[in-house]
């Protein structure tokens, strides 16, 4: 396949994908920067080879026009969809890809999931199978509320990858949060990855009700939290994409998921250690500070969970006790008295107890 320049360059691409140096040269050329050869090169100015491979194989397998490759959607919602999916992608290709379409990937961002397989790939009114074209204007529709709900472009990454999801790779710090950040509870968040996770959640919930109001359609979001790096949007999106599809299987549709409100799904259906010690570390960290109410929990769990014999145990009265324990839930969230959140809270010391001697 060989695909003309407007000055009538040839670029030649066979069927297999493969492109030959002169056909490189040319997409380089044509991108303002250098082609990839085996010649020494800037690091600030090379086009990294995975980012020509891309634009050439999108070239042979949508038929794009290269004179108008990086103004094409299918270009730039393909880029994003690597960025978040391919783990060959690196973060020399990330950066410079932004260079190319415009996007800052320097700023702190962490991934929305929307969730709306339903409405983009299920049966349209006559009763076939949705067209490429009825998906597109459909994901183009959800895209545009999305722009219009956060209201700045810059602020909030949209693309179409595929499988009925749009992400959204919003910047997340305090201040793009501003309108969603509250007094209350946002020490729970503590920092790191967790940072500003309460925040997210509830500017996703209003999120949900305005795409819902605009399509009327089944929408579910997943939040992934921020992970630094350029490459930490990937891991946003495998978190967001977890508590998608456990709170889906557990809990239904419609609703915003993240992986510290999925309760004991989230212990059970992670694989990744290391996040599991994370969500461990998140649940406990308003007790970080009160070693008094973590005393009362490891009692209380050893009483198998009775007042008495926990009241007991510490040489306090049972008012003293339902005071701590009221302590705990308002702190965290979770009820050591209730089942489900008694679970999740053991599970946590667990693992922090086991992180903590393998550190």
């Amino acid at each position: 396949m060989n695909v003309v320049l407007r000055d009538g360059t040839i670029v030649e691409h066979d069927d297999a994908g493969a492109s030959s140096p002169a056909g490189d040269r040319a997409v380089a050329d044509l991108l303002r920067f250098p082609a990839v050869s085996s010649e020494p090169q800037s690091a600030e100015e090379a086009l990294p080879p995975r980012l020509v491979q891309l634009f050439l194989g999108l070239m042979r397998d949508q038929q794009i026009d290269v004179n108008s490759l990086l103004g094409h959607p299918g270009i730039r919602y393909k880029f994003i969809q690597d960025v978040l999916r391919d783990p060959s992608m690196t973060e020399a290709d990330v950066l410079r890809g932004g260079q190319l379409f415009g996007i800052d990937f320097t700023r702190t961002r962490a991934v929305i999931l929307v969730d709306a397989r339903d409405y983009l790939i299920g049966d349209d009114p006559a009763g076939a199978g949705p067209t490429p074209e009825l998906v597109q204007r459909r994901a183009q529709k959800i895209i545009n509320s999305v722009v219009s709900f956060f209201a700045l472009p810059s602020d909030t990454i949209c693309a179409y990858i595929g499988e009925g999801e749009i992400a959204i790779l919003k910047a997340s710090t305090t201040q793009d949060l501003a309108g969603w950040v509250e007094g209350r509870g946002e020490t729970r968040d503590g920092g790191g990855s967790w940072a500003n996770l309460s925040a997210l959640k509830r500017a996703a919930e209003d999120l949900l009700r305005s795409i819902q109001r605009d399509t009327s359609a089944e929408i579910t979001i997943g939040i992934g939290r921020y992970h630094p790096g350029v490459r930490g949007l990937a891991h946003s999106y495998q978190d967001a994409r977890t508590a998608l599809s456990l709170g889906r299987q557990s809990q239904g549709g419609n609703q915003v998921y993240c992986l510290d409100q999925l309760g004991i799904a989230s212990f059970v259906g992670l694989n990744d250690e290391r996040t599991k010690f994370g969500l461990a570390a998140h649940l406990l960290s308003p007790l970080d500070h009160a070693p008094e109410l973590l005393e009362t929990l490891d009692a209380f769990f050893r009483e198998n969970c009775c007042p008495s014999t926990t009241a007991y145990r510490l040489e306090i009265h049972r008012n003293t006790l339902r005071y701590r324990l009221d302590k705990i839930a308002s702190l965290t969230g979770l009820d050591p008295r209730a089942f489900d959140d008694a679970v999740q809270i053991r599970l946590a010391l667990f693992l922090r107890q086991l992180n903590r001697n393998a550190a």
